[in-house]
């Protein structure tokens, strides 16, 4: 490799401003560190416990369903009222709204296919599971079984599409309906890919020693992916994905309104093992039954309390962040972490977190990198008919 990728960084975090294409020089550890959020895109993995992961026609009769409002009870909400397409999968809300204000944020879709837990509490193990949950929240959409079932039987379109999905015309079994209908959605959202990103450019070039491409990418940028390095935000925000896809307690607030809280985790791994849709039921589609294991192994513990999950830095959509938007910017979310006690976190496991004390400069520049995660992406065309 070119010995400009091994030269040594005099002070990495004091840097002088650069000017416009020029590299900054870079560590062979801090070269390896950045080649872990990498290859973008990675192939994105079949669910063994959806039958029609991966089918085409079954994602194309779930992005159908996905928009089709009558799903819930009233016939005014669909998974795309919140999960907006042209908007990161998101709706640029604090809280997410249904029938009512809900406690969480509506999190972005991109790259889910590529988790194992869904929700910001991991209440679900599959994208299917996850899919079921807001249809019959009576605080969501408020649908049922029944009124999915019977969209799928009688509207021709809807038919069609799922005999061409399931290689059957649907059947009388309700619930049963309704769960494929989720796989189906399921299958549609895990086509959900985020492009690749100006990071991604600079990866590829740094790793080929080419270094005119890579000195396209900021200088301040640079500066603050070294500082991302440094301190250690991989260790949650690690791989391609910028994530764990595990959960922590990061010192935000977990009191929902006066006298509520929420739980995070510990209520999710509750609602989980009682959810009659986990990968340890009847709806599981894997014949070995190994997609189960991490369900069957999971503990609940007390240290789960507070806890929520790490969402990927990628795509994350214009904010607000946090599982409660509390933070209204990426400004926001970098000065939490620079300035975040040890005395507000509170589970009694071991902290995931400590104060960085960055400068105004050092968190300009993480933010500036933060940025280089993200492209515009131009707005979803609605789907067109099912069949002719």
């Amino acid at each position: 490799m070119k010995r400009w990728l091994f030269a040594v960084v005099a002070a990495v975090l004091v840097a002088v401003p650069a000017a416009a294409d020029e590299l900054l020089l870079w560590l062979e550890d801090e070269v390896q560190a950045v080649a872990a959020h990498g290859p973008w895109p990675p192939p994105v993995p079949r669910d063994p416990s959806n039958r029609v992961a991966g089918n085409a026609a079954a994602a194309r009769l779930g992005e159908v369903l996905f928009n089709d409002p009558r799903l819930s009870a009233d016939g005014q909400m669909s998974c795309a009222s919140c999960h907006v397409p042209g908007r990161d999968w998101v709706d640029g809300r604090a809280r997410g709204v249904g029938r009512v204000e809900l406690d969480r944020r509506t999190p972005s879709l991109w790259n889910v296919g590529y988790g194992h837990w869904f929700g910001w509490d991991g209440a679900s193990d599959s994208l299917w599971a996850q899919s079921i949950r807001p249809i019959l929240d009576p605080r969501e959409m408020a649908g049922d079984a029944s009124r999915v079932a019977a969209l799928l039987r009688d509207d021709k379109q809807l038919a069609c599409g799922y005999a061409r999905a399931f290689g059957a015309a649907p059947g009388k079994d309700d619930e049963a309906l309704l769960v494929d209908a989720a796989k189906a959605m399921a299958a549609f959202q895990a086509t959900l890919v985020s492009p690749r990103s100006p990071f991604d450019d600079f990866r590829d070039a740094l790793l080929a020693g080419d270094k005119a491409a890579a000195s396209r990418y900021p200088v301040d940028a640079q500066r603050g992916l070294k500082i991302f390095v440094r301190v250690g935000c991989a260790n949650c925000h690690f791989g391609p994905r910028f994530t764990n896809g595990e959960f922590g307690d990061v010192g935000v607030p977990f009191f929902t309104r006066p006298g509520e809280v929420d739980a995070g985790r510990l209520d999710g791994l509750g609602k989980l093992a009682a959810s009659a849709y986990n990968l340890l039921g009847r709806y599981n589609d894997d014949p070995t039954g190994r997609s189960g294991l991490r369900t069957r192994h999971v503990q609940r513990l007390h240290s789960n309390f507070g806890e929520f999950r790490v969402p990927s830095l990628r795509q994350p959509g214009p904010g607000p962040f946090m599982h409660n938007g509390q933070m209204a910017t990426l400004e926001e979310v970098v000065k939490h972490y620079s300035e975040v006690s040890p005395d507000r976190l509170h589970s009694d496991g071991v902290p995931l977190v400590r104060q960085l004390g960055l400068t105004p400069r050092q968190s300009d520049d993480m933010v500036a990198f933060l940025r280089t995660l993200s492209v515009d992406v131009p707005p979803r065309p609605q789907p067109g008919p099912l069949c002719p």
